[in-house]
C-alpha cells in the first residue's frame, strides 16, 4: 500500500480499551498489545491511523494499526494529529533539536531518530558525517548519509513521505535503508535494503573522538555502526595506557582502538565473525595501532576457557556480547551466559584490572545484571569496586514510561 492509500482511508476509526488497561498507556508506554482491546470501530486496513479511547471514552492517544501484529496499535501522538508531512517534519525537526543539546550534526556521527523514544514507532535513523572511503590515502570529502531502519508497519507505508522529509531537514548526500531486523516479521514485513535517495558509497571514514573508522553503510551490522556506545568506548579507553587489554566481542574495534590509541600496550581482539575482525584490523591500521592490535577469530565461550587454561592474564577487559535475551522467556539462559563470560574475564584480570562488562538486552535488567556481576566475582573469588555504571549514549533518549528506551548496560569495574 503506497502513502496516499493509508492517509486516504476514510476517518473515524476508534479502539477502545477494556477496563484498567489505561493507566500504562497513560504513563507514557506507546504501544497497546492485541489482547488490551475491547473491540475496533469500523475496519480500518493495515497501517491506518486509529484514535485509542479508554474503557469510560476517554481520548488517550492516535497510533498506527495494524491487525496482524500482538502490538495492535503503534501510538505516535497524544493529540488527534495526522501522520502527514507536517507531523513528520515536526518530530524530526524536535529530534535534531534534542541532539543538538549534545552534538554537532556538521561533524559528528550520531542517532537521529531512536524510533518511539522520538515518537515515530518502529523508524530508526542513524546519522554518517565523514568522508567516502575509497581505499586511496587522500579521503574524499565531508559527506552526510542518512542509514535507516523501518520496523514497524505504519512507518513502512509512509516511507516516501519520511524519505521526502529526512531530504528536506537534514540535506543529506544520501539515504541508505536497512531494513533487515528479524521484528520485522512480527510486523508481517519481509527485509528491506536498498538506497532511497542521492547516493550511498559503500564506506565511509567517520571520527570518534581522536579515532577514525570505516564503516560500511550497505552492508555493516544493523545500521552500519554502534553509535550508542560511543561514550562508553571512551570512558573505557581512560584505563588503557599501558596496559594489556582483551576485547571480546569485538566487532569493527571500536572499543579496543580506542585502547590503543589511548596508549594500551597490547590490544588482543576476539569475534567471531571474520568480516568483522578484518574491518577491525583495517580500522587498527587506518589509526597507526595496527602493530600493538591483533585480532583472533573464535567463539568466545571457548576462548575465554582456553585463556584461562593458559593462565592468561590482564589488565583491562571489555565484554560487549549481543543481546543474548531477546524475550522474556530467554532470560534465565541469557543470565547463564552473561555470569559464564563476566567469571571467565574476572579470572582473567589482574588484581586491581577492570572490567568493562556491558548487556544491549532490555530483558536483562539493571537489577538482573547487577545481581549476575555479583553472583560472578563471588563465585571466582573475587570482589568488585564500581567505578561507573553507564548506559547508552544521548542521542538514544530514555523516556518516562517506555523501559524500552533504557535498553543499554555498561559497568567499568575494578577486580580486587
Amino acid at each position: 500500500m503506497r502513502d496516499k492509500d493509508v492517509t486516504s482511508s476514510r476517518r473515524g476509526f476508534r479502539a477502545v480499551l477494556k477496563p484498567r488497561e489505561e493507566l500504562r498507556i497513560k504513563r507514557g508506554h506507546p504501544w497497546v498489545y492485541d489482547n488490551e482491546i475491547a473491540f475496533v470501530e469500523g475496519s480500518p486496513p493495515p497501517g491506518a491511523e486509529v484514535s485509542l479511547f479508554d474503557s469510560k471514552a476517554s481520548f488517550l492517544g492516535k497510533g498506527f494499526f495494524n491487525p496482524s501484529s500482538k502490538i495492535r496499535l503503534r501510538l505516535y501522538s497524544r493529540t488527534g494529529e495526522k501522520a502527514d508531512k507536517a507531523f513528520f517534519e515536526k518530530a524530526f525537526s524536535e529530534a535534531l533539536a534534542w541532539r543538538r543539546r549534545f552534538f554537532d550534526d556538521k561533524k559528528e556521527s550520531q542517532r537521529i531518530v531512536f524510533g518511539e523514544a522520538d515518537n515515530l514507532p518502529g523508524l530508526i535513523v542513524d546519522l554518517f558525517v565523514g568522508q567516502v572511503d575509497a581505499g586511496k590515502p587522500e579521503p574524499g570529502p565531508v559527506g552526510r548519509w542518512l542509514s535507516c531502519q523501518f520496523l514497524s508497519l505504519g512507518v513502512e507505508l509512509r516511507k516516501a513521505e519520511i524519505v521526502r522529509s529526512l531530504a528536506g531537514i537534514l540535506a543529506p548526500d544520501g539515504i541508505v535503508e536497512r531494513s533487515e531486523a528479524p521484528v520485522r516479521a512480527l510486523e508481517g514485513l519481509e527485509a528491506s535494503s536498498g538506497v532511497l535517495y542521492g547516493t550511498v558509497p559503500g564506506n565511509v571514514l567517520i571520527r570518534e573522538g581522536e579515532a577514525v573508522f570505516s564503516v560500511d553503510l550497505s552492508e555493516g551490522q544493523k545500521t552500519g555502526w554502534f553509535l550508542d556506545q560511543r561514550a562508553n568506548r571512551a570512558a573505557a579507553a581512560r584505563f588503557a595506557r599501558g596496559a594489556k587489554v582483551l576485547d571480546v566481542f569485538c566487532n569493527q574495534g571500536g572499543f579496543g582502538i580506542l585502547a590503543a590509541k589511548a596508549g594500551a600496550a597490547q590490544v588482543l581482539a576476539v569475534d567471531s565473525s571474520r568480516g568483522a575482525l578484518v574491518a577491525a584490523a583495517r580500522n587498527a591500521v587506518l589509526n597507526g595501532v595496527g602493530s600493538r592490535y591483533s585480532t583472533v577469530e573464535a567463539n568466545a565461550f571457548d576462548y575465554l576457557r582456553n585463556l584461562e587454561k593458559e593462565k592468561a592474564k590482564f589488565d583491562l577487559i571489555i565484554l560487549d556480547p549481543p543481546a543474548f535475551a531477546k524475550s522474556r522467556s530467554s532470560v534465565e539462559q541469557a543470565y547463564k551466559g552473561y555470569k559464564e563470560i563476566n567469571l571467565r574475564a574476572m579470572r582473567l584480570l589482574n588484581r586491581g584490572g577492570i572490567l568493562v562488562s556491558c548487556s544491549c538486552s532490555y530483558w536483562f535488567d539493571e537489577h538482573r545484571f547487577e545481581t549476575m556481576v555479583e553472583d560472578a566475582a563471588f563465585d571466582c573469588g573475587r570482589r568488585i569496586r564500581l567505578i561507573e555504571a553507564r548506559t547508552q549514549d544521548m542521542d538514544h533518549p530514555i523516556v518516562s514510561g517506555y523501559g524500552e528506551s533504557k535498553y543499554l548496560k555498561c559497568r567499568i569495574m575494578e577486580l580486587r
